[in-house]
């Protein structure tokens, strides 16, 4: 039995492909849209943001002898808690992500934090449109709201604890996009355009998750980018496509 971690719409294909070919899984998502294409296939699965010791507790039950870490690649306490559960119990730890990618160009500011992806944009005037979901929201909206030169406009997903979040924090209702990817480059240069966007702050996170699409309309739209690199973890048995995790469970 494996333990899958499904952070991404690409994690979940893989996840459906090794049911298909045989392997027993239980999958672990952090909400139920991300859960559905699961329940689709029949898969087994647990909602919700696990500790050490209820990780180790649900191996136990369903009786898993591996785990494949699929999480998103900025999942880093998610993929800190399945290290540590599969060295509690002596199982193999295997991480797929997707491959990370390099931009060169004179509009892309790199940095290795939200933190300073925030302190870079306080010197920006005009509508900065913010891609990179609720959870980092509050660094962001303590260091731009309110500043009289720049609107802040964040892009989430529509679920009513990123509404109630984005309350809290006191965004307005005229700068919260609330919508469900993915998204092609016309709709997110439509987007910039629509909201006067001067500048992007998005994650980098490979073309699945759709970074693509928003630096290649920035870019175009000769807006400038502000992208945060992944955390920088050292993983276990890397696999970067379906086929290097297939070779490390050994086939089927």
């Amino acid at each position: 039995m494996i333990l899958f971690l499904a952070g991404t719409s690409d994690a979940r294909e893989l996840a459906i492909q090794l049911v298909t070919e045989g392997y027993s899984l239980v999958a672990t998502v952090v909400t139920e849209s991300a859960a559905s294409s699961l329940q689709e296939a029949n898969i087994p699965y647990h909602v919700g943001r696990l500790t050490v010791e209820e990780m180790t507790a649900l191996m136990e039950e369903r009786g898993v002898t591996e785990i494949v870490d699929a999480s998103h690649p900025y999942a880093e306490e998610a993929s800190k808690t399945a290290m540590a559960a599969a060295q509690a119990k002596h199982v193999p730890y295997i991480r797929y992500e997707r491959p990370s990618e390099t931009y060169v160009h004179p509009l892309v500011t790199e940095v290795d934090s939200y933190k300073k992806a925030a302190e870079v944009a306080t010197a920006h005037e005009g509508t900065i449109m913010l891609t990179t979901g609720s959870k980092t929201l509050q660094i962001f909206t303590e260091q731009l709201l309110g500043k009289e030169a720049i609107r802040l406009v964040c892009r989430m997903l529509p679920n009513k604890e990123n509404m109630e979040k984005c309350d809290a924090l006191g965004m307005k209702q005229r700068d919260i996009i609330a919508i469900q990817g993915p998204f092609s480059k016309e709709l997110n240069v439509a987007l910039y355009k629509q909201y006067e966007t001067s500048l992007v702050i998005t994650k980098e996170s490979g073309k699945v998750g759709s970074v693509d699409e928003k630096m290649t309309a920035a870019l175009e739209l000769g807006i400038p980018v502000i992208l945060i690199k992944r955390p920088a973890i050292q993983y276990e048995n890397l696999c970067t496509t379906f086929e290097e995790v297939h070779t490390k469970l050994g086939g089927k």
